[in-house]
């Protein structure tokens, strides 16, 4: 058994088959048999609407836009400065459809990115409408709305959780949202032409995110002096460091000819968390050894693994950023956080963490 905080390499990931039962990949739906040559126009200077731009990804996504140069209009529902000399805040609820239409009328985006939504993998009843309300409703109205104003390109979130056959069903009422989100993207897409990609990003992890999501959690346990505690561990996840993420987001306004296509951003890998949470122990050090089992494994999880075939064929992306160095940055930004006395729960944007306890 290896000593307790001794760095070795990192396992590699497991490359795992789409044949293997209940493991699941994305089909980078609507993809053209012949991909044409395909063109790219920067997103410097162009106006850029941004939903849950407070979020974890959000938040990454509407700072590397600013640098890009583009005019960042960043939309949440809860209150925010106007301008906070960076981005420029708007605060709706993208589920009345009136509000929205006066922010796009107002704002005249050429690029909108939506992610906004609940974002809720609870099993229980009490979650149906509210991920009805705050995922579906929302999309439709930003569709709706978006193809009634006119733009150049929606990039929509799609997510890891819905299902990717025909013959899968949603396993929780935000996966059976997310899927229903999709769905009238296409159609959008196919009668009405609008000009929508959906990317569907993996495990995202990286710097500010929020202190109840796997990584961070681990590594905070660790900083308080606590063994992590987690369930068996045994859930093979395909890991993605968020810059990369942010990156393939960015490609996918940029190039043309990928309306209508659903990609996957992701590594193409799993590596189990029980390796993630045993190799973030031994990086940071410390007398502290996992506890799994002390949470039961949620039984409505599906395996999933990224289709990069798309993403590279499509957007000329690939993920980067290694589980190793993706860590590394990770742990040492929460370190220097806690360091300068900052509660994890406050680092990035206090009121959306105070609003994910209520969920």
């Amino acid at each position: 058994m290896q000593p307790r905080g001794t760095l070795r390499p990192m396992e590699p990931p497991t490359k795992l088959t789409r044949q293997e039962s209940n493991i699941h990949g994305g089909k980078g739906a609507g993809i053209p048999r012949a991909l044409p040559a395909r063109q790219r126009r920067p997103i410097s200077g162009r106006t850029v609407l941004v939903t849950g731009a407070a979020g974890f990804l959000g938040s990454n996504l509407c700072r590397t836009l600013k640098l890009a140069g583009a005019r960042v209009f960043a939309v949440t529902r809860g209150p925010r400065p106007g301008t906070d000399g960076q981005l420029e805040w708007i605060q709706a609820d993208c589920a009345d459809s009136d509000a929205l239409r006066s922010v796009l009328t107002a704002v005249r985006p050429q690029v909108i990115y939506h992610l906004t939504g609940h974002g809720d993998g609870s099993l229980d009843l009490g979650a149906v409408l509210p991920t009805l309300q705050n995922d579906l409703v929302t999309c439709v109205n930003m569709l709706a709305t978006a193809t009634e104003i006119g733009i150049d390109r929606m990039v929509l979130a799609a997510s890891l959780e819905e299902p990717t056959r025909l013959e899968e069903s949603p396993a929780t009422p935000y996966a059976a949202a997310k899927w229903c989100c999709s769905a009238y993207a296409q159609m959008f897409h196919r009668v009405y032409h609008t000009p929508v990609t959906l990317v569907r990003p993996y495990m995202t992890y990286g710097p500010g995110q929020r202190p109840h999501k796997v990584i961070p959690s681990i590594i905070l346990s660790i900083l308080r002096g606590q063994a992590p505690e987690l369930g068996s561990g045994r859930r093979p996840v395909d890991w993605v460091y968020v810059d990369d993420v942010v990156e393939g987001m960015i490609a996918a306004a940029e190039v043309s000819g990928v309306e209508g296509v659903t990609i996957d951003l992701g590594s193409g890998a799993a590596v189990t968390i029980r390796k993630v949470a045993e190799r973030i122990v031994a990086m940071m050090g410390g007398p502290f050894e996992p506890r799994f089992r002390a949470h039961s494994d949620r039984p409505s999880e599906v395996i999933r693994i990224a289709d990069t075939a798309t993403a590279r064929d499509c957007l000329r992306w690939v993920s980067k950023t290694s589980l190793e160095e993706g860590l590394r940055k990770t742990i040492q930004w929460y370190r220097q956080e806690s360091e300068r006395g900052s509660h994890p729960s406050n680092l990035l944007f206090p009121e959306e963490f105070e609003r994910a306890k209520t969920t």
